[in-house]
């Protein structure tokens, strides 16, 4: 039998239709399970729906409907986004559903009788979108530490599970497995900020609403939203609280991997470790905290008008290029952010030019010259063994990245070989050997792999972009299609025909018609909600910038971005590296000389490979933008 792997997302929440940074979870997740099963894993990949809390009651009500009912509309509209996306999941597990819901029972009853959960009374500050109790010590200028939002006093009889009993436990379990939070940075954050400075006893029932799945022993209460929902990655698979366990739970419990957003790792590396030490249950081997998905100046919200859902993009361009855009704009550990134009410039740059433009010219070529058919006179040249050896390599490279997780890096090596394979062409010139019948053995072999290296590239971006896959192996016409066969170079067999017309893969976009379709569709009062001011700071806060004087020394284009400018300026005692997204108004050549106003205390980012060490100011319209300058003032100078 083969080895199994167990992946899950976190359970959306039911409380509206999801938006792109939610649906980046599912892609990833299924973009980890897809690739698994290329490798021949026996995979389980599950996904669902949160639908019970405070949160939902109300919600509902502000609807005119029952919660259940909100939650049945809300559910089918998430399921039908991820069907839209292609995820290949394998269950689709509901809070609502009622062998679910009779299990968190039986574990809530079965951790009281064993003394674990308690009963008392809580008072202290709630966070209703959280569904969290928090204490005066851990409110953040008064509100909520993980949203931000308003919390209000709350004292109401509950249950209590007895987290410090096994907070030693958990620590030593996590210091035992460096690999089980993921990426390293989210674990220091649970020791440090959470485990070490002592766990509170965590408040599991609530009696102030309804909408939950009640405490069989004690009904006036329901079990806090965060038990219910974590049990999900056990019950879903069939676990049972007397121990009759479905086979699917023996097989593929412990959880190889949670795949969840970073602002719920406190929930699932500290809560769920407990609950399952509890119950005697192995603990999942690894946690992975994914950073947001952000849209323009941060993180998604209706207040900012800068809501972007999955479906409305598809429309705009698109499955597979929706789903590269999302797993390719994504660093490992932190945040990533896309905009129309880059999501325009990358289906331009990558997909219609570096995959698309390379298959077509390809395809077009082979048909040209030999009417379709695959040939292999094996006529090599030095300058063929730079691409064999990166085509044999790409699917070890991908690999290494996948087993890291890191997602948009696997895909960078597969593209990596696809630039390599336009280079190749330039250096072989098909349409000068063309030209002369002796060197027909020659062109036959340049192309033959260049459809092979075609062939490799396509297998291994199934799991990525899965329907452009099929497509572009379909266009071969070749059986080759699976893992084994991309390890060694000339799988793709002779004698076969290509495909006589090729098909364009992503067509270019015209940016302004994109832009403008957008703008035309876009709601009004979201349009109206990006023009608010913003909040007003106080003095002190606006004292915590630091600006000074800098004079660009040298300023070219970003490697990776057309729209970045890379800048190196001396700011006085040093010379700064700065990453500008200036590149549509300003040359390079009309920055070099130029004083510019430098935020110099800003944290330093990475911005598409290259470090950015501070900001230079410019002001911008609709139309035009103009870097701030200064003509007297010498280098350095600190602005005020």
């Amino acid at each position: 039998m083969s080895e199994k792997y167990y992946i899950t997302t976190a359970i959306a929440y039911t409380s509206g239709k999801p938006h792109i940074g939610n649906t980046y979870e599912i892609v990833l997740a299924d973009s980890i399970a897809r690739y698994k099963r290329m490798l021949g894993y026996d995979v389980f990949f599950q996904t669902g729906t949160d639908e019970h809390g405070q949160k939902i009651e109300e919600k509902a009500a502000a609807a005119g409907m029952k919660p259940q009912e909100f939650v049945d509309q809300v559910a089918g509209q998430i399921k039908t986004i991820w069907d839209l996306m292609e995820t290949s999941y394998d269950k689709f597990v509901r809070t609502t559903d009622p062998e679910h819901e009779k299990q968190v029972q039986k574990i809530f009853k079965k951790l009281y009788e064993k003394g674990d959960i308690y009963k008392s009374e809580y008072e202290g500050w709630y966070c209703t979108p959280c569904e969290s109790f928090f204490t005066e010590s851990q409110l953040v200028d008064g509100k909520c530490p993980d949203c931000g939002r308003p919390v209000k006093k709350a004292k109401e009889e509950a249950y209590f599970f007895r987290m410090s009993k096994y907070a030693d436990r958990l620590l030593k379990h996590i210091e035992e497995h460096p690999e089980f939070i993921q990426p390293e940075s989210r674990k220091n954050e649970m020791i440090n900020n959470f485990i070490k400075p002592g766990l509170q006893d965590l408040c599991v029932s609530r009696t102030s609403f309804s909408w939950g799945v009640p405490v069989d022993f004690d009904p006036k209460h329901v079990v806090y939203v965060w038990i219910d929902a974590l049990t999900n990655y056990i019950t879903g698979l069939g676990y049972d609280c007397d121990g009759q366990h479905d086979e699917k739970f023996l097989r593929y419990w412990p959880a190889d991997v949670h795949l969840i957003g970073k602002d719920i790792l406190r929930f699932h590396t500290i809560y769920w470790p407990i609950m399952l030490m509890a119950l005697d249950l192995p603990l999942p081997k690894q946690v992975f905290g994914h950073p947001w998905l952000l849209v323009g100046e941060g993180k998604m919200s209706k207040s900012k008008g800068n809501v972007i859902y999955a479906d409305d993009l598809v429309k705009l361009f698109g499955v597979d290029a929706v789903r590269y855009i999302m797993l390719h704009e994504m660093p490992f550990a932190q945040d990533g952010t896309v905009t129309y134009e880059l999501m325009i410039e990358r289906i331009n740059s990558d997909l219609a030019n570096i995959l698309g433009n390379l298959v077509n010219r390809t395809l077009t070529m082979s048909n040209k010259y030999f009417g379709g058919q695959v040939r292999n006179p094996r006529v090599k040249e030095s300058i063929d063994e730079e691409l064999i050896e990166l085509a044999e390599q790409t699917s070890k490279r991908v690999e290494e990245r996948m087993n890291e997780l890191r997602v948009a890096d696997a895909i960078d090596e597969i593209f990596t070989l696809l630039r390599r394979s336009n280079k190749y062409i330039d250096e072989t010139t098909p349409w000068v050997l063309g030209k002369d019948e002796t060197k027909t053995d020659r062109l036959a072999t340049v192309l033959y792999h260049l459809l092979e290296s075609i062939r490799i590239a396509a297998v291994l971006l199934k799991p990525y972009l899965p329907k452009t896959s099929e497509r572009i192996l379909d266009q071969l016409n070749t059986q080759q299609r699976d893992y084994e066969s991309i390890k060694t170079f000339g799988q793709l067999e002779e004698g076969t025909q290509v495909q006589e017309k090729p098909q364009i893969l992503f067509a270019r976009l015209d940016e302004k018609e994109v832009l403008k379709q957008i703008e035309a569709t876009q709601p009004k009062e979201e349009k109206n909600e990006t023009a608010k001011k913003k909040p007003e700071i106080t003095f002190d806060d606006f004292m915590k910038i630091e600006l000074r004087v800098g004079q660009v020394e040298s300023c070219e284009k970003h490697p990776k971005a057309d729209k970045l400018l890379v800048s190196q300026i001396n700011i006085g005692e040093q010379t700064r590296q700065i990453v500008s997204g200036i590149a549509q108004h300003v040359r390079p050549e009309e920055m070099v000389g130029k004083k510019v106003i430098v935020v110099t205390n800003l944290k330093p980012a990475m911005l598409r490979g290259v470090e950015s060490q501070g900001m230079i100011l410019a002001g911008e319209t609709e139309k035009m933008l103009e870097v701030v300058s200064i003509d007297q003032l010498p280098v350095g100078t600190v602005i005020r």
